[in-house]
Formats: C-alpha cells, structure tokens, sequence
C-alpha cells in the first residue's frame, strides 16, 4: 500500500468519525450513523471529482475506501455508546480531516493539469464539502458557514496555498505535504483555542 493510498485512508476514517460525533443528540440510528460518516468521509471528494471528470470517483474504484469508512463509523458508534465524548474530540479530528483532505484536494487538482487557483480551490472543497453535507443532514447550519467557527475553510485556503508556495520554490513533495498539513492544523487549533475569527459582515448606516 503505497503512502498516498495510506493518506486518503487515514483522511477517510478520520472524516468517518467526525460524522459519527455529529450525530450525538440527534435521535440517528445505527444505518444512519453510517450513511453521516460516508457522506462526511467522501463527501468533498465526491464533488471534487465530478468537477474534474473524473468517474467513476475514487471511493467507487476501490473497496478500501468504503469499507474504511463503514469500519471507523461502526467503531464510534460502540464507542460512544458506552463512553460520553466530548465536542472537543469532534473539533480536533474535524481539523485533521479537513488538513488531510484540502492536501488531497489541491495535489489531485494539480496532478489533472488545473491551474494553481483552480487547484487550491478544489483543495477547500475537498476538506470542507463533506462537512456541509453532513451537517445539512443532521439539520444544523453547516459549521464552515457557522460564526464564532474561527477559521474553517480559511484554514483550508492558506494551507492548500502554501502548498502550491512550496512546491513551487522548494520542489519536495514531503516538504510541501507537510507544510500544508502543518499550517492547516495549526491554524485551525489554534483559532479553537484562542478564538480566532474573521470579522462579520456588517452595513454602516
């Protein structure tokens, strides 16, 4: 199994789980729990290969993806059933979700020959899109349009950004993989724990 199958795996399984945690308090049962953390876990990946042509899409070509996806929400769903989680696990492996999958997003953007905007673009769709359907699922505003979400899909853009930054000025891939990841994680867990936000939109009258 070579590292980037490995990678879009942990991504998947990840996702899985924060889908499983939404539904807490939501009155889901167990083949519910399993269609949020499918819809979450493939969600942007689904849209970001529609738009590149790309079909049949990635989780429908290989059955690891699938059954990654079954295996880590049926987990959470034992888990929490016995062990009360606090929304701090949700926000932490959201945030590992949405690293993993906006480097996923913006490297396959670029490998389908896409210009640099359109690939970082294609990276934040990719880490947000699976959380949008999860949460117009469960009946609750989507979290990356949420105020008071400190830096969600912003953190999405600046590390689908520093990766094409650099690949461009230091052509490693390692080394751009894990600046991207770094700077996505870092700034939405920091934005968590110090309360970072965009301001809101206001009218002057």
């Amino acid at each position: 199994m070579n590292i980037s199958l490995t990678l879009e795996l942990v991504a998947v399984g990840v996702c899985a789980v924060t889908g499983v945690l939404a539904a807490e308090g939501k009155q889901v049962d167990l083949f519910g729990v399993l269609v949020l953390a499918v819809v979450t876990a493939f969600g942007g990946g689904t849209v970001r290969d529609l738009l590149l042509g790309d079909v049949p899409v990635a989780w429908m070509r290989n059955p690891y993806y699938l059954l990654t996806a079954m295996l880590a929400g049926l987990g959470t769903f034992i888990v929490a059933r016995y062990r009360s989680l606090p929304r701090t696990v949700l926000l932490v492996a959201d945030a590992f979700g949405l690293a993993l999958f906006t480097l996923i997003g913006t490297k396959k953007g670029l490998a389908f020959g896409v210009t640099v905007p359109v690939g970082v673009m294609l990276g934040v769709i990719t880490g947000v899109a699976g959380g949008i359907l999860r949460d117009v699922l469960t009946g609750t505003i989507p979290l990356v349009f949420r105020p008071k979400i400190y830096l969600y899909a912003t953190a999405a853009l600046c590390g689908a950004t520093v990766y094409v930054l650099v690949l461009h000025w230091m052509p490693s891939e390692v080394v751009a993989a894990g600046s991207s990841l770094a700077t996505t994680l870092a700034l939405r867990l920091a934005a968590i724990r110090w309360k970072l936000e965009l301001p809101l939109f206001h009218v002057r009258r």
